[in-house]
């Protein structure tokens, strides 16, 4: 999904309470004699796994979405996405070398080919100001308020040349499917996909808590205003991150602790409208 971002340690991360991370990944058996998961959307329960109404994907089974039930409206408190909202962060590789991370919510919109149709947010790497990726995400909520990842279109740069659009991925091309990058509550146990293109993009995540505190170069994020997830990739097993993310503003730190010790923080940060 984009660029992998891992960091040195949790060296700005204060847990309230300690916190379990071997958590259940058992699939969700809904529709499982047809391997189909039909996402309708209502209320979500407090409780660690979504009620019927409000199911997450899970694995690699085929989620079958009804476009009329999402919006490119994105409010979700954990990452509100509104049009012209920009997120400046910076990455710090153990040698020192830095890049820059500028993530925009643009007025654009795509219809994805599972008739779902997306917000466009552009993630643009850069380094010494050269490009080193450009990313266009695309992103729906749902009624119950989580969003959903749809794909990306992503173009690797070398000396300030394209080089490769390898990871790109559209749900409903191919095989790919949506996934889900911040429930609409969540709940510490809840575990889901993020993405799935078989082979290239399978990424998972865990929620570990929402009582977290973390300061990053933006500002102080005080106790229970955090999200912890705890982020896998089947394909690349010794990866482990941690992705913290601030109530009302977004994700504000990516921490590696296995497979990479690069860290992406919270630079600079500006509400759309």
């Amino acid at each position: 999904m984009g660029r992998p971002a891992f960091a040195t340690a949790l060296i700005a991360v204060s847990s309230a309470r300690p916190t379990t991370l071997g958590m259940n990944r058992h699939l969700v058996g809904l529709s499982a004699a047809l391997g189909v998961l039909v996402v309708g959307v209502g209320a979500v329960a407090g409780r660690a796994g979504p009620v019927k109404s409000c199911p997450l994907p899970q694995g690699s089974e085929t989620v079958k979405l009804d476009a009329a039930r999402f919006t490119t409206r994105i409010t979700n408190p954990w990452w509100p996405m509104k049009v012209g909202s920009r997120w400046v962060y910076r990455e710090t590789a153990p040698d020192g070398t830095r890049q820059k991370v500028v993530v925009t919510v643009l007025a654009r919109t795509k219809l994805i080919a599972n008739g779902v149709t997306a917000r466009v947010v552009r993630d643009v790497v850069t380094e010494n100001g050269k490009p080193v990726e450009v990313t266009d995400d695309w992103y729906a909520q749902d009624r119950c308020g989580s969003v959903w990842y749809l794909g990306e279109a992503t173009t690797e740069y070398e000396n300030g040349k394209p080089v490769s659009t390898k990871g790109s991925f559209e749900a409903g091309v191919d095989g790919a499917q949506a996934g889900v990058l911040v429930p609409a509550k969540p709940v510490p146990g809840m575990s889901y996909r993020q993405e799935y293109y078989e082979g290239e993009a399978e990424d998972r995540a865990e929620i570990v808590s929402l009582r977290e505190q973390v300061e990053v170069p933006f500002g102080h994020f005080r106790r229970g205003r955090v999200l912890m997830t705890r982020d896998l990739n089947p394909l690349q097993p010794k990866i482990l991150e941690f992705k913290f993310y601030a109530r009302g503003v977004g994700p504000v730190l990516v921490v590696g602790v296995s497979g990479g010790d690069d860290r992406e923080e919270l630079v600079r940060y500006s509400a759309g409208r």
